[in-house]
């Protein structure tokens, strides 16, 4: 028997613009919610083959670069349009080295955590 990722933590300043900016990338909704916690995931809830993102509020200082980045695919268009519509979304660029031949994009959610779009299409859960 295997272990899977069942949740995926973040921590944050402000989880209600997280999450409204997750929601919206990710195609989830809320989960459920406590005092300075919300938990996003799929429509069909916790369980499925999906991980759910935790949002904790976390007032501290990051200090230096996250150690783990999610990566995403477009499910049903192609790099571009999931770029523009990640941009209009709330998403940034953000630039860690990369020398521009990269099949990737490095983006940062509304308070700079990295991710990167990936070139492939995936098929919807």
């Amino acid at each position: 028997m295997a272990c899977r990722i069942s949740e995926l933590v973040l921590h944050c300043h402000d989880p209600e613009v997280l999450a409204r900016f997750w929601c919206e990338v990710l195609d989830y909704v809320e989960l459920g919610r406590e005092v300075d916690v919300i938990e996003l995931g799929p429509r069909g809830g916790f369980g499925g083959p999906q991980p759910t993102l935790v949002l904790i509020r976390h007032d501290a200082p990051q200090k230096g670069q996250l150690k783990l980045h999610i990566d995403v695919n477009a499910t049903d268009r192609d790099q571009d349009a999931e770029l523009e519509r990640l941009l209009a979304a709330g998403a940034v660029r953000a630039d860690i080295g990369q020398t521009g031949e990269e099949s990737w994009h490095v983006l940062a959610d509304p308070e700079g955590n990295e991710f990167c779009l990936l070139k492939g299409r995936i098929a919807p859960v």
